[in-house]
């Protein structure tokens, strides 16, 4: 489901217009259910994070029926209608009962048929994602099993299973993601076909490979979906610039982290445990990873910085009498909750220094004006002094820093008798 990220979604509102949606279809004669995911989780007593509607009604007549100026054309093609709902109600994607044609691109089939709700629930991925459910009524359509594969934990492809990662071949990374996020069992067929298509998945678009990523080691299971990749071979296709005897302590760690972020999964994956100058083939990796996976540059400048902040802080005790300016810049930056978190994680898993880990994690808790305060000179003042802009003043802006962070100026006025006491040049 498509939202503007500036919208806030209330729960009961996407809910009751969801059920809207249907009512509406229904009273114009048309067969319609919630499909999909919003099914599944309604069934697990969750509350559902989107709503899809499958009906009987062509695209044209979702359009007439709920306007052109509260409907969004972006897969009519499809047979899929976005229909927009009040505020704070979301949207939701109302599609035509379908059969898909052949797929050429393992993505997207060649053509649709419209067709029925129960051919329409055989062209699904899984089981449990293959329901209908009537919101008016309470009555579920399970033309493919999924009510008892859910009930008693199985991911399991409809049909056959070679034929559904054919189809989309990022189904494989899903299988996972669904498996270890709702603590399910893989069932054997699914993952056998997983296991012999497993290299189909290089051909998905990075980015959405990436997004796969960042859902399954961003959220609950991800200690054992990263375990699951390696398992099923898929982790040498997705994660490949990683040593696979790391994934068992890796999957540790970040399953002990309490802000998983596929930044941080990254760092953990390459960040060994050895000796220093191995930090640069860690952050090679990730490079190379990132690249490969085209992430931001947010993303891939916070998992290398998480690197360099592991090697820095967590390996080993701190030594006595680190100086505050040394220190300051891992504390004062604004990811430091991260690499705090980090740094717990590790420890906790037995990889670095406990002490370490919570000496930062408590300076990082410390009031900000403490952590960063205000620099007592600038550039301003350097000029006024005579020091000439260039090389030279960031020499002595930095060393004024320092001082002051380590207590050897401290105030604005000392700060500017130190300085006419340093070099013109």
């Amino acid at each position: 489901m498509g939202r503007s990220d500036s919208e806030f979604i209330n729960a009961e509102s996407s809910r009751t217009f969801a059920i809207e949606v249907v009512r509406r279809l229904r009273d114009s004669g048309h067969e319609a259910y919630w499909a999909g995911g919003c099914v599944r989780d309604e069934l697990l007593g969750r509350v559902p994070k989107d709503y899809d509607v499958a009906t009987s009604a062509f695209p044209d007549a979702v359009r007439d029926l709920f306007t052109r100026r509260k409907t969004l054309v972006l897969g009519a093609a499809f047979g899929v209608i976005t229909v927009i709902g009040p505020p704070q109600s979301g949207q939701v994607e109302v599609a035509t009962f379908r059969t898909d044609a052949e797929y050429t691109d393992g993505r997207h089939p060649a053509g649709v048929t419209f067709s029925s709700a129960r051919e329409d629930a055989l062209r699904r991925d899984f089981t449990i994602n293959g329901m209908l459910f009537d919101p008016l009524t309470g009555v579920l359509h399970d033309y493919v099993g999924g009510k008892e594969d859910l009930d008693r934990g199985i991911i399991r492809a409809i049909g056959v299973p070679a034929q559904r990662f054919a189809e989309d071949h990022l189904r494989m990374l899903r299988a996972v993601r669904f498996t270890a996020g709702f603590g399910f069992i893989l069932d054997g067929d699914t993952r056998a076909a997983i296991e012999r298509m497993g290299r189909l998945v290089t051909v998905v678009s990075p980015e959405r490979i990436a997004d796969e990523l960042r859902r399954m080691l961003g959220g609950t299971g991800r200690s054992a979906a990263l375990l699951l990749l390696a398992d099923t071979g898929l982790a040498g296709h997705v994660l490949g610039e990683f040593d696979p005897a790391g994934f068992p302590p890796a999957a540790e760690v970040i399953g002990a982290l309490d802000e998983p972020c596929l930044s941080a999964a990254l760092a953990v994956l390459a960040t060994p445990d050895g000796p220093h100058p191995a930090v640069r083939v860690a952050v090679d990796r990730v490079a190379r990873a990132a690249d490969r996976l085209r992430l931001s540059n947010r993303e891939t400048k916070l998992a290398t910085w998480l690197i360099d902040g592991v090697t820095a802080l967590g390996e080993e005790a701190l030594p006595a009498g680190l100086k505050w300016s040394w220190l300051q810049p891992w504390v004062a930056h604004a990811d430091a909750p991260i690499l705090a978190d980090l740094l717990r994680a590790r420890a906790a898993c037995g990889r670095g220094d406990a002490e370490s880990a919570g000496w930062f994690t408590m300076q990082v808790g410390r009031p900000r004006a403490e952590i960063d305060p205000a620099p007592w000179l600038t550039g301003t003042d350097l000029l006024a002094a005579g020091v000439p802009a260039g090389p030279g003043m960031r020499r002595v802006l930095h060393e004024a820093r320092c001082r002051q962070l380590d207590g050897e100026l401290t105030s604005r006025e000392a700060a500017l008798e130190w300085l006419t006491r340093q070099p013109r040049r």
